[in-house]
C-alpha cells in the first residue's frame, strides 16, 4: 500500500499534537482524519475505514489502552500508540492490548513515518468499501474520479470546487470542520485565518448551488452548527 492510498486516523486530545501530525502526514502524502477522544474516534470508525489508527494512550476518560481493547475485539485495522510512557512494561501492555506498534513520546515526525510506512507495508491489501458513486438526488458523484455527474452529463467543477467535494466525500455523514477544510485546501480559497474559512463558506455556497434543488435549505451540503460541513447522501 502505497502512501496516497492510505487513510489514517489521528486520536489525541491535546489539540496542538493532533494538528500537527495530520499537517505532518498529510504533507507526507496520507489522507487524514482528526479525533479529540475515544468517543468521537468511535463516530468516526462507524462510517468509515481507515487502514491505519494513531492513537495517544493517556487520554481522559477512555484511554487508548482500553479503546484498542475494545476495538480488537471487531476490527483488525492496525493500530500505533503513541504516549509518554516509555518503560518496558508500559510498551507490553500496549502490544498486549492488541496495538501493533508502541512509539514513547517524544519522537521524531520522521520516525513516526517510517513506523506508518512499515505497518502498511504488512497490511494485506484489500478492495476498499467506498463506493464508486454517491447518490445526490438527480446527481451522482464518482468518487475514484471525483467526477460529478447528471445523467450522461458531466457538471463542470472548479478545482476548489472539485477538492472541496472530494475532501466531504471522504468523510461522508461526518462534520467536517472548517478548520480542516482550510489546512486541506485553503491554499487555493483566501488568505490565512479568518479570511480562508469564509473562503471556504463561499465554496460551499457555490457548490450548493450545482448541487442543491433549493440551495437555501440544503438537503445534501449541510451546515454544522458551531463546526462546519457535512455531505449527506441518498
Amino acid at each position: 500500500m502505497t502512501a496516497p492510498d492510505a487513510h489514517i486516523l489521528i486520536v489525541d486530545d491535546d489539540e496542538r499534537i493532533r494538528s500537527l501530525l495530520g499537517k505532518f502526514l498529510r504533507k507526507s502524502g496520507y489522507m487524514v482524519s482528526l479525533a479529540r477522544d475515544a468517543a468521537q474516534a468511535r463516530r468516526l470508525l462507524a462510517g468509515l475505514e481507515f487502514d491505519l489508527i494513531v492513537l495517544d494512550v493517556m487520554m481522559p476518560g477512555e484511554d487508548g489502552l482500553a479503546l484498542t481493547r475494545d476495538l480488537r475485539r471487531r476490527i483488525d485495522t492496525p493500530i500505533l500508540l503513541l504516549t509518554a510512557k516509555g518503560e518496558t512494561e508500559d510498551r507490553i501492555a500496549g502490544l498486549e492490548s492488541g496495538a501493533d506498534d508502541y512509539l514513547p513520546k517524544p519522537f521524531e515526525p520522521r520516525e513516526l513515518l517510517l513506523r506508518i510506512a512499515a505497518i502498511l507495508r504488512r497490511v494485506p491489501v484489500v478492495e476498499m468499501t467506498q463506493p464508486k458513486f454517491l447518490t445526490l438526488g438527480a446527481l451522482r458523484y464518482d468518487t475514484e474520479k471525483g467526477e460529478l455527474w447528471q445523467g450522461d452529463q458531466p457538471l463542470r467543477l472548479t478545482g476548489t470546487e472539485a477538492a472541496l467535494m472530494r475532501r466531504l466525500a471522504s468523510s461522508r455523514g461526518q462534520p467536517v470542520s472548517r478548520a480542516e477544510l482550510v489546512e486541506d485546501l485553503g491554499r487555493g480559497t483566501g488568505d490565512e485565518g479568518e479570511n480562508s474559512e469564509r473562503a471556504i463558506d463561499v465554496q460551499i455556497t457555490r457548490l450548493r448551488r450545482k448541487i442543491e434543488t433549493d440551495p437555501r435549505e440544503p438537503r445534501y451540503i449541510q451546515t454544522v452548527r458551531g463546526t462546519g460541513y457535512m455531505l449527506v447522501v441518498d
